[in-house]
């Protein structure tokens, strides 16, 4: 049903492109009584995820403030196409926000590999204090606006840990051969090769039905991959390597942001900044009732294996981003100082 939808929508887009008469074009306008602008949010999370509720916080905030001239809808489930897909529209402004991996960012920007960096924080506290810090963030989130993008706030998506169908994961050895689901960057694709493991990158939507048909023998994502997704149904090992703390994005478009007037930017930063606060408050407590499902309802096995053998294995991949980026330097260097002070 939801490939149903986003096919229909799909299809209506690519009318309303050749047409120009259809709800739902590039400048957003209603074609019925009014006049206002609607702003389509899409992503790729279930309408319970931490997520949605912050963007549902968000369209409440300019719908109250501004809702004399806008109209927010959030589509969530991936509604309005694969994450890609999205992010492609919000290029070229037939949405005006998506919710995106730091993963498919990196291949507008070389800069946000270092968000990929497995075992780049040292700490939860490292995490959120970094990416608080402007002088961590904005040499990364602006260096999209050339390809019609800008990122506007950060989202926890926590730890990223491996999960398999039948073989539990308590070493880097135990990947070898193993064929794992992975965001799709180049970051990550070394990373797997480091561990011996077999990197397949793909779309979050399809990872379910793979995972089900054997194409897959496992995934890496956080606890509530498990249940709003379905995943804890097919693998019932989730090991706690911790091997990355990578937020999600949200990701504008460049031209709508320039378009806003100013008093009408400090709203939406505003509203950017409730976003941040609603996901992060509602994030613990997804997180834990995640893990009861999955533990109780899901007979999923939890595993608490030794990282330092993972760290080892992958501390190369730091080496060749910082070699590759060199302009990337000063940010590591801050996200060290952070590391320092807030040790795990």
């Amino acid at each position: 049903m939801r490939s149903m939808k986003r096919r229909t929508f799909l299809s209506l887009m690519g009318a309303a492109a050749v047409s120009g008469s259809l709800m739902l074009t590039g400048c957003g306008r209603s074609a019925d009584s009014d006049d206002r602008k609607i702003i389509r949010i899409g992503h790729v999370q279930s309408a319970t995820h931490p997520d949605h509720l912050g963007l549902e916080a968000f369209a409440a905030h300019i719908n109250e403030k501004l809702g004399d001239k806008y109209r927010v809808e959030v589509y969530p489930s991936e509604l309005l196409g694969s994450q890609t897909e999205m992010v492609q529209l919000t290029q070229t402004g037939a949405i005006d926000f998506v919710v995106a991996s730091t993963a498919i960012m990196e291949t507008f920007s070389r800069q946000y590999q270092i968000f990929n960096l497995p075992y780049l924080f040292s700490s939860v506290d490292a995490y959120h204090a970094a990416m608080e810090d402007h002088e961590v963030t904005d040499p990364i989130f602006l260096t999209t606006s050339k390809a019609g993008l800008e990122t506007v706030a950060w989202l926890d998506a926590g730890t990223r840990n491996f999960y398999t169908v039948k073989t539990p994961i308590n070493q880097p050895s135990d990947l070898k051969g193993l064929k794992i689901r992975v965001q799709q960057s180049p970051t990550n694709v070394e990373m797997m090769r480091l561990l011996g493991g077999t990197a397949t990158p793909m779309g979050f939507g399809d990872v379910y039905t793979a995972l089900q048909a054997g194409i897959l023998d496992g995934a890496e994502n956080n606890e509530l991959a498990l249940t709003d997704n379905g995943h804890g149904d097919i693998c019932k090992y989730y090991s706690y390597d911790m091997h990355q703390m990578v937020p999600d994005l949200l990701v504008a478009n460049y031209e709508f942001l320039q378009g806003l007037s100013a008093e009408e930017r400090a709203i939406f930063d505003e509203g950017f900044q409730i976003v941040k606060d609603t996901e992060r408050a509602a994030w613990e407590d997804a997180v834990a009732a995640a893990k009861d499902k999955a533990e109780n309802e899901q007979h999923v096995n939890f595993l608490y294996p030794d990282t330092a053998p993972f760290q080892e294995a992958m501390a190369p991949l730091h080496g060749e981003v910082l070699a590759a980026n060199p302009e990337l330097q000063p940010v590591y260097d801050k996200i060290q100082e952070y590391n320092a002070e807030y040790t795990a």
